[in-house]
């Protein structure tokens, strides 16, 4: 590679860097530093003669390679101290994916992989997760990968891990709903949030499996009856219903789509998920109509991707890139990072229901506030969206409460 040759990485602003306009704050600028240092063998970048931050989308949008310009930072040389000749992104975490060798954690597993905050990921799965990991390993980021296989190396996957990310579960299949996954899912998550409670309960705990409005409360019952629950550091992941809207609502509105930021509300499935349309930035007016069809296709977009695939699978690819969106906010967050806001569905105090989706700040013990602007002065449409979805969301929450208690009482 050239030495004159300029390795860029691009950082935006707004919710899809995981940032809160809302919030009173210094206002986000391009962050911009270029500077003869070179990257020494970093993902391939040799002798790269500058460094550009710039308010621009790259390879897993804003908010993952917001992470690589964080670690550039001069954390250690403020003032007029003179920087050293190299900058090396800082990868000091432990990621563990569980259900590594299925149809979103392998390609969750490659994007966590080129991370440069990830130091270690451990690959988890019943079977075929020793090739993945193989596969992987060959890639030249700074994370060491380890494979583990069956129940039996469950707990050591686990050992001083930092966030845990569980996509295991079945995928749903044409004219499946997410809740017909129900029973499945919630008894592989029961099984895998035990183990993260015996080997590492301080990690951040993201669920991916469906349906995420039962499973995120299941996994609260387990970590309480283990005494580890702390409600700051388990996540339901959502963030793909964010991705969707955002790329929706940009091509729509013929916007820039680093520029868009939807925040969605409520759950995870069908009617409780709620794109708050009249909250986007930038400021964009809807027709009645562009506010019904969009909610409607936001709502329903997984089952467009399930029936385009006629019975080959699922939101796999999507799903993968907002969950590791979600996971470079929390790394970040866990990094220091004091500007993290991304949408989760956690437990909350937002309204009346135990566990609502919300722009929530991310801080190094997880939910550090939840953010109730988003849901002040919604439009009439928003409001009773909101009022309608509650009793589904409610009844899904307890459905998953009653499945965690009951197997305590037949155990």
């Amino acid at each position: 590679m050239a030495t004159t040759s300029v390795a860029t990485f691009m950082i935006g602003t707004a919710a899809s860097l995981g940032r809160e306009s809302s919030v009173p704050q210094s206002k986000p600028s391009a962050l911009r530093f270029s500077s003869q240092y070179s990257l020494k063998n970093f993902s391939g970048l040799k002798a790269a003669a500058s460094v550009s931050c710039e308010s621009e989308s790259s390879f897993s949008g804003k908010e993952t390679s917001a992470a690589l310009c964080a670690s550039f930072a001069p954390k250690a040389h403020k003032g007029n101290q003179n920087f050293q000749n190299s900058l090396q992104p800082q990868a000091s975490f432990k990621v563990a994916v569980l259900g590594a060798a299925g149809g979103i954690g392998q390609p969750l597993a490659l994007l966590i992989k080129m991370s440069p905050l990830v130091s270690a990921l451990n690959l988890y799965d019943i079977a075929n997760v020793k090739g993945v990991a193989a596969d992987l390993s060959h890639c030249n980021t700074p994370s060491q990968v380890q494979d583990f296989t069956g129940a039996s190396e469950l707990g050591n996957s686990l050992k001083g891990v930092n966030v845990v990310v569980i996509p295991a579960g079945v995928p749903r299949k044409p004219g499946m709903t997410r809740d017909d996954l129900f029973n499945i899912n919630a008894g592989i998550v029961r099984n895998l949030v035990t183990a993260v409670a015996d080997n590492c309960p301080d990690a951040f705990i993201h669920i991916i499996s469906n349906p995420v409005n039962s499973t995120v409360p299941i996994a609260a019952e387990i970590l309480k009856q283990k005494g580890v629950y702390d409600p700051k550091k388990l996540f339901g992941v959502t963030t793909l219903d964010v991705v969707r809207a955002n790329t929706f609502v940009a091509q729509k509105k013929n916007l820039k789509l680093i520029d868009v930021d939807v925040p969605v509300v409520g759950g995870h499935a069908g009617i409780t998920i709620l794109p708050l349309l009249s909250k986007t930035k930038p400021s964009v007016n809807f027709t009645d109509e562009e506010i019904q069809e969009l909610t409607v296709r936001i709502q329903n977009a997984g089952t467009e991707v399930v029936e385009a695939k006629a019975g080959a699978g699922s939101a796999t690819l999507s799903m993968a890139y907002a969950a590791a969106r979600f996971v470079e906010s929390s790394l970040r967050a866990l990094d220091g990072d004091g500007d993290v806001y991304e949408c989760s569905y956690v437990q909350s105090d937002l309204t009346e229901l135990p566990f609502f989706a919300s722009r929530v700040k991310l801080g190094r013990n997880g939910v550090e506030a939840l953010i109730p602007s988003d849901l002040q002065g919604l439009t009439e449409y928003e409001q009773k969206a909101l009022e309608a979805l509650k009793p589904e969301l409610k009844a899904s929450i307890e459905k998953g409460i009653a499945f965690a208690q009951k197997q305590t009482v037949t155990a």
